[in-house]
């Protein structure tokens, strides 16, 4: 009997000299990041159980709040990526109202053209015009470097970020063979175990993953969409290439051959590739956050700034007609006046069919024979239906019959084409006969024939012009889309800088350099004349054009970018609290609590004594027996 109270104390010493250990272990370790509390079970041994001895140590792992957790983490560095450069991209435009904010900038200039018109004679306040021109355009163009600069960083960013996911799948790999490859009572596998959540936590801020633990104590991760990137010991390997510094054509496609940027593949061990953006396979985390930015909303702000730049050139230097209804007999359409039409001043036909919906046809002039297409993205309708057509260039024989006849060949049965009775030599009837009826009609007729055709007969002027060749704007697409990048490349006609009486005097009118007709036209066109912007800009709805004066437009930029970066705010506020529950929920679960382990010490420590007093009497019983 007294051996056997030996034995069972002794056994009783040993576990709770072991539970002791973990406890101490958890005490030490209740900083360390990923570090999973330790618990160790105890089980009967003996003949009729009547010993005890130490079971497993195991983590005490909550699996739910785990898993959670890694959501969140996800979520979380999504949000806090968008609205970092969403707050950047809305620094880019300036605090509303400042003078050097965009939208002060603009006003400068608007305030200029007033001041001459209200003293055309006055060569300072020409100048001051020229200067404030000058300082709109680069205040634009600096906006869109900006756009360009974030980009480029996006694009470094997601090099970066790429590789450290593809070093932590290797790693999980590795990790995973050697917790196979130890058994559950060696007590370094909760340590491995530990580096693997740790690993699987750092790539969930990356990527948004689901980790499925395995039969055999390893884990397989997928993406949120259920790409698999590890298979136990397998994992995929990923590579970026990067394009290092981005420019506002280069935009992202499915088809690598015509993607100006990176995209992130996938390769399996057995040689199979996955591109993981074109199939969408990452959806939140750091990585869906930067692809998001780089491919979708930086591309927009892009485009916004390269729209305002247009309309800004173009009130300056283009006619707006607006089609007014013509009918002849049963047929009905419009009379529009097209004189002095140029490659890429679009002509838009709004038709209406038998059910009463409406869409945009958009007739697209070029010099080009045959003609470029155009997407229908590249128009101020992403919807429309987009038909290319030739005309004559400048200088050409610009009869207006060839022009009258182009137009036939596009629109082609369903429509008749002809001159206006006693309208102008460009003047176009277009009537239905029969299907669609046309319901609108209406064009942005550029005045100037080159960036040097100053002596306009009317009241506009090509002030503003493309790049450093000084090209007249008029938004063609024949050597590709001249609207892409204008914003970094809008700058003052140097014709005009170099004649600034231009300004003010009218060719072929009865205005000498103290009229105020040109300025004072000129300001109307930007602060009152209803322009059409692209739907692409999405400042009035994703899938509208926007009508409005580029004064409104300019205003409605700075809402829209003000407006998204407090929500991007708000969005990663509400987010950094749900990963902040999260890691609570999993520290309460899983981590180490001081209080809680001291009080287990000191029951073990009781426990302890209680052993060895055992032990004590045990001991004491067997000396007795010996001296008898």
């Amino acid at each position: 009997m007294a051996l056997d109270a030996f034995s069972t104390a002794t056994a009783g010493l040993r576990v709770t000299q072991a539970q002791i250990g973990i406890v101490s272990q958890n005490v030490a370790n209740v900083g360390t990041a990923g570090y999973v509390r330790r618990t160790i079970s105890s089980v009967t041994s003996g003949p009729g159980n009547s010993g005890v001895a130490t079971g497993t140590i195991a983590r005490a792992l909550d699996t739910a709040a785990l898993k959670q957790l890694r959501a969140e983490t996800s979520g979380a560095a999504y949000t806090s990526l968008m609205s970092g450069v969403r707050t950047q991209l809305d620094t880019l435009y300036g605090r509303p109202g400042d003078s050097s904010a965009l939208d002060g900038v603009f006003n400068t200039f608007t305030l200029s053209l007033q001041t001459l018109a209200a003293n055309p004679t006055s060569t300072a306040a020409r100048a001051t015009v020229l200067g404030a021109a000058q300082d709109l355009a680069n205040r634009i163009g600096g906006a869109a470097n900006g756009v360009q600069a974030l980009r480029s960083g996006l694009e470094s960013q997601l090099s970066g970020d790429t590789e450290k996911a593809s070093g932590l799948l290797a790693q999980l790999a590795k990790l995973n063979t050697r917790i196979v490859a130890t058994s559950a009572a060696d007590p370094s596998r909760p340590d491995l175990e530990d580096q693997r959540d740790q690993a699987l936590n750092s790539l969930s801020g990356l990527i948004d993953i689901n980790a499925v633990a395995q039969s055999d104590g390893s884990v397989s991760v997928l993406t949120g969409s259920g790409v698999t990137l590890l298979d136990r010991s397998n994992a995929a390997s990923l590579s970026f290439n990067a394009r290092g510094t981005l420019s506002a054509n280069a935009l992202y496609a499915t088809d690598p051959a015509k993607s100006g940027v990176g995209t992130i593949v996938a390769t399996t061990p057995g040689g199979g590739q996955i591109d993981l953006i074109a199939s969408g396979a990452i959806r939140s985390g750091s990585i869906a956050a930067a692809v998001e930015l780089r491919d979708s909303v930086l591309p927009q702000a892009q485009r916004q700034l390269d729209d305002l730049a247009a309309g800004l050139s173009r009130a300056m230097s283009d006619r707006l007609t607006t089609g007014l209804p013509a009918q002849d007999g049963t047929k009905a359409g419009f009379d529009i006046d097209l004189t002095g039409l140029s490659a890429g001043n679009a002509i838009t036909l709004t038709v209406q069919d038998g059910s009463g919906t409406q869409r945009n046809l958009v007739l697209m002039p070029s010099y080009q024979s045959p003609p470029p297409s155009v997407p229908a993205g590249a128009t101020d309708d992403a919807n429309a239906t987009v038909i290319p057509f030739t005309i004559p260039k400048p200088g050409a024989s610009r009869d207006p019959a060839t022009i009258r006849s182009a137009i036939t060949a596009a629109l082609g049965a369903g429509y008749e084409i002809s001159a206006v009775p006693g309208g102008e030599a460009g003047a176009v009837r277009i009537l239905s006969t029969g299907g669609a009826t046309l319901v609108a009609a209406g064009a942005s007729v550029t005045q100037a024939t080159s960036s040097g055709d100053t002596k306009i007969a009317g009241t506009q002027i090509p002030l503003f012009v493309d790049g450093q060749s000084a090209a007249l704007y008029t938004g063609s697409f024949d050597d590709g889309a001249q609207l892409t990048g204008f914003a970094q490349r809008i700058t003052v006609n140097p014709t005009v800088a170099g004649n600034a009486a231009s300004l003010v005097t009218v060719s072929g009118a009865a205005t000498g350099s103290g009229d105020a007709t040109r300025p004072q036209a000129l300001y109307n066109a930007l602060t009152s004349a209803q322009r059409t912007f692209s739907s692409s800009s999405a400042i009035g709805g994703i899938n509208a054009p926007t009508r409005s004066s580029v004064a409104d437009f300019v205003q409605g930029m700075i809402s829209m970018q003000g407006a998204a970066a407090a929500a991007a705010q708000d969005l990663n506020e509400g987010q950094g609290i749900a990963l902040s529950t999260a890691q609570g929920r999993f520290a309460s679960a899983s981590g180490v609590n001081i209080d809680e382990e001291m009080s287990n010490l000191i029951a073990l420590q009781q426990a302890y004594s209680a052993n060895a007093r055992v032990l004590t009497a045990a001991r004491d019983m067997i000396d007795t027996l010996l001296r008898i």
